[in-house]
Order: structure tokens, then sequence, then C-alpha cells
């Protein structure tokens, strides 16, 4: 699966590095992964980022962020959840262009918890006793992860929520820690591309087709797995034209229902993209061709539709229709040609 997450009851910090390490991140109380996200009816997909903090030094932006805020105060601590906080995030929240959690609490808790399963510290920034920042970060046994980082929005110009990744991250360095987890950045969605300016020299990215951490200077397109599904599906595109059958390549809208608490259970088809030609005599069910770029082999699928959505996305490039859940795997083959030949062969079964 793409997509994964669990509800643990207890989670101890030797068990969130191994989860950090296999590119989870919190959600709430919960903890979870995802290598696909939309924006906009567009689909982008999420590159996992942390910070080899042995090899991390402090560069030019750390050093002019630290003279410019050097009259603030800073203190970091076990994470409290105060009405000073929860105006603070309000008046952060107003600001920004997406849609966050209502609230910090929610955010942190979820919506029903009353305590929290991480070990959670805070960064607060204050002018002359006035709150103007605070960054959560959750503690594991040799890494931490970066969580959320709010700031006044009238001290913009102070870039602080930048400054308090620095902070984390020099905290958790003079610990000894191995590493720091910031999230994720998206190629394409400049959103989230000021992470990859923090600890350059020291930043690795999780590498879905090896499952392997690399130097970000080794990121290349090849990397960005959304891309390389795409690609792949209209190399087959065009051998099924040839052989004068008529596909398309659709997005699927439910590529991340496994993160729904009441689906996670499920089993259900979690590819965002792939290849298909509807079959109204299957009652429904679809012949799909996708691409894994985990193992570079396309796989040739029938799904069964489990659920019927009330309203289907207008955006003909997105499959809406149905929750797909895969019935039968009918090929798998590593060549273009095969799962053009196989796809047309299924046809006719």
């Amino acid at each position: 699966m793409f997509a994964k997450a669990i509800s643990p009851v207890e989670l101890t910090p030797a068990q969130l590095d191994i989860y950090l390490q296999q590119g989870w991140f919190r959600m709430g109380q919960s903890i979870f992964t995802t290598h696909f996200i939309r924006f906009k009816n567009q689909l982008f997909s999420t590159i996992w980022l942390r910070i080899a903090l042995h090899q991390f030094l402090p560069d030019a932006v750390q050093i002019k962020l630290s003279k410019k805020n050097n009259g603030f105060t800073s203190v970091i601590q076990p994470a409290t959840l105060t009405e000073e906080k929860e105006d603070l995030y309000s008046r952060y929240r107003a600001q920004r262009s997406f849609n966050p959690s209502p609230s910090l609490r929610e955010l942190l808790l979820g919506e029903s918890s009353l305590h929290s399963i991480y070990q959670t510290y805070e960064v607060a920034i204050r002018d002359e006793g006035k709150l103007i920042a605070v960054g959560f970060f959750d503690m594991g046994e040799t890494s931490a992860a970066g969580i959320v980082s709010i700031y006044d929005p009238a001290y913009k110009k102070y870039s602080l929520g930048k400054y308090l990744i620095y902070l984390k991250i020099q905290y958790c360095q003079s610990l000894g820690l191995q590493y720091f987890y910031p999230g994720y950045f998206v190629p394409g969605y400049s959103l989230f591309d000021y992470k990859l300016s923090i600890g350059r020299g020291a930043l690795e990215f999780f590498a879905l087709n090896d499952k392997q951490w690399l130097p970000v200077n080794h990121f290349s397109q090849q990397h960005i797995a959304i891309n390389k599904m795409q690609v792949m599906l209209q190399n087959v595109e065009q051998d099924l034209t040839v052989l004068e059958v008529e596909t398309v390549i659709v997005n699927y809208e439910f590529f991340d229902v496994a993160l729904l608490p009441d689906l996670r259970e499920a089993g259900l088809f979690d590819f965002p993209v792939f290849l298909h030609k509807s079959v109204s005599s299957f009652n429904g069910s679809e012949l799909l061709l996708v691409f894994d770029v985990r193992d570079s082999l396309f796989y040739l699928f029938w799904c069964v539709p489990v659920w019927q959505v009330e309203t289907a996305n207008p955006d003909k490039n997105f499959y809406s229709t149905y929750f797909l859940k895969i019935a039968s795997t009918l090929y798998v083959t590593s060549s273009v040609h095969e799962a053009a030949i196989a796809f047309k062969n299924s046809l006719a079964v």
C-alpha cells in the first residue's frame, strides 16, 4: 500500500524512530505515511526528508536569522496546550492559503484524545514577554520529528517559521540525536520548497523505488513516482493504439483511502494513476493496468466496485465513480509491449 495509517494506544521513542526511518509522520494521535498528495485537482509525489545531524553545520541563513532575532527570547521545554498558544494559532491559521486544523489541540491530539502518545517538546519565542512563535517536535530515542511551527503574522519579516526549525535542529544536535525529520517536500508545488534550503549539506530524501535514504543532491526526476507512473503507462497506451485498443489514463480519486479510520483495514485499491477501459458486461468491474515504481513492474488487475460515491469529481481526468478493490491479478511484467498485449488479450476473455 502507498498510504497507511495506524492509531496505536502507545508508542515508545524507539518505535517512533523506526516509523520515521520508513517515511512515516504524525497525524493527530495517529501515525501515517503517504507518497502522493493532491492540490487543486492535480496529483503530486511527496518526498520525505531527514537531516543527518552529525553532518549538519550552521549555514548562512541560520547565522543571519540568529542575528536578526537575537532580541527575542526562546525556551525549549515539554509541550503544553494553553489559550495563549491557541490564540496564536488562530491568528497564524487565518493567514494560511490552505486549510489547516481548526485548532492547535485538534492538530496535536486529534478530535477526541485527551492525552498524547508522543513525547512532544516545544520551542517558544517571545518578544518582551509576548508569545510570537512556537514550534512543536516529537522526540524519539535517536531522532526527532518536526510537527508544526506557527508564528504571529505581524512578525512575518523575521522568518520565524524557518528560525524555529533551526532551533529544533540545534537542540536535537546538542542531545546527540542522529536524525531530524522535517516532513516532506512536493516536487512541482513550491509551498514546501523552503525545507530544501535547511541543512542542505546534511539533507537526505527517501527514495521510494528502493526504500533507501539518499543525499538530496542525488534527487532527480526518476525519483518522482507519479511522473514515472504516468510516463510508463503512456508508453503502454502508445502500444495499445497500434493494437487498435482505445484506453485512457486517469488519476484515481481515492488513492489515499487507507488514511480514513473506517477504511484502513479494507484493503482497497490505492494506486494514484492507472490505464483502463471500462467493460460494462462485468457489472461495473474494471480492467486496470498500473505501474509500480517500487519494483518497476506492470500489474494487470481486475478490480471490483465496493461502494459508489454520491457525487463524482467532474474532472474527467479523475476516476471517481467507485471505491475499487482488486479482485485478481491477471498479469505481471516489466515489458511495455507485454503489458499492452496482456491488456488486449484480457479484453477478449
